[in-house]
């Protein structure tokens, strides 16, 4: 018998989540080729510029680094949640529908024309990548809205072929680009995780973080999504707009995941069944502690990819791909009995 979710039991295990989530970030930016000292980093950054190297790289490298990663692997795992129960497919996450191949497709096209303007501090990559996206979802919810009755299985079949064809222009636009371009362009389609300005990491979190309590706003209406479209009317939940809105919440922190870090796979795949299975199926929980549990897990996966193989770095999206299939496997076979899609 499931858990009776109440706003005090909620309120404990996101905050304890939270707090978890604090503590790895904490640890994660001591952690790095070369060690630093807490207690210069207390000290302050002196009075003279580069005085104290310890508290440089802790603000200046490690600590923005660090809300990056927990930033993107929110957004990635909360719109794994939502795209799960508004196609009710177990496999969805946020490259399904493909908004990774339209992110790769504008970073193909910025690095092939040359672009070094920037807009508030970000990079013409980032902006082609976020444009790219949004175009994507564009094309997806329009192609799968006009394809046919079955508008979940519109959406994965236009997300497959979408997908399918933007891949092709990838490969076949690297193929005639020069060699330290392709170079620069495959790094940054494996998923990287790169220091940022603070005023694009502030532009970043104020964007997810609306966007992950607008999502956890409907989460009632989610749950109700689970059980069918019939069923959703006969509750009184207008099943169409939902899944508008919550498709289009999903696709828009998505889009600011992929512009800012590149293709980081697997997490909005495996961190929502995780949570699912720990937890349990009500999206009123599942969200915010996917979100919370999507950081932590990309903050971890970002600091293995820049020590593992130090001085060199590896790109994050490796690591998760590492790491997600066996861990994804070992908890499917440890709490599979317990799983439903609504309790």
């Amino acid at each position: 018998m499931s858990e009776l979710l109440t706003a005090k039991n909620l309120t404990v295990k996101i905050l304890i989540c939270l707090a978890v989530l604090a503590a790895v970030m904490g640890l994660c930016t001591f952690v790095g080729t070369q060690d630093i000292s807490v207690k210069n980093v207390l000290a302050g950054p002196g009075t003279a510029p580069g005085e104290n190297i310890d508290y440089d790289i802790f603000v200046r490298v490690r600590l923005p680094r660090v809300i990056l990663a927990a930033l993107v692997g929110a957004a990635l795992a909360a719109a794994g949640v939502v795209l799960q129960a508004i196609l009710r497919n177990p496999l969805a996450d946020p490259y399904i529908l493909g908004i990774s191949s339209g992110a790769g497709l504008g970073v193909i096209i910025a690095v092939l024309l040359g672009v070094t303007w920037s807009f508030w501090a970000g990079s013409p990559i980032a902006l082609f990548a976020f444009a790219g996206s949004l175009l994507t979802v564009w094309l997806v919810w329009t192609v799968g809205c006009l394809a046919g009755k079955s508008q979940v299985t519109s959406l994965l079949l236009a997300g497959v072929v979408v997908n399918a064809f933007f891949s092709a222009l990838i490969m076949f636009l690297t193929s005639i680009a020069k060699s330290e371009q392709v170079y620069s362009t495959i790094f940054w389609l494996m998923g990287n995780i790169t220091e940022k300005e603070p005023a694009v990491l502030w532009a970043a979190a104020v964007c997810i973080l609306a966007g992950v309590v607008a999502l956890f706003a409907i989460s009632q209406r989610l749950n109700v999504l689970t059980f069918g479209e019939q069923q959703a009317k006969d509750l009184g939940v207008a099943a169409s707009r939902t899944r508008a809105i919550a498709f289009g919440l999903a696709a828009f922190i998505t889009a600011i995941a992929v512009s800012l870090s590149g293709l980081v796979g697997f997490v909005g795949l495996v961190v929502p069944h995780a949570v699912r299975l720990v937890f349990g199926p009500d999206h009123r929980r599942l969200l915010p502690i996917s979100a919370i549990t999507g950081a932590a897990f990309l903050v971890v996966a970002d600091t293995i990819a820049r020590t593992i193989v130090a001085p060199a770095q590896l790109p994050v999206g490796v690591i998760t791909a590492i790491a997600g299939g066996p861990f994804f496997l070992l908890l499917l076979a440890k709490y599979s009995r317990k799983v439903s899609w609504l309790k």
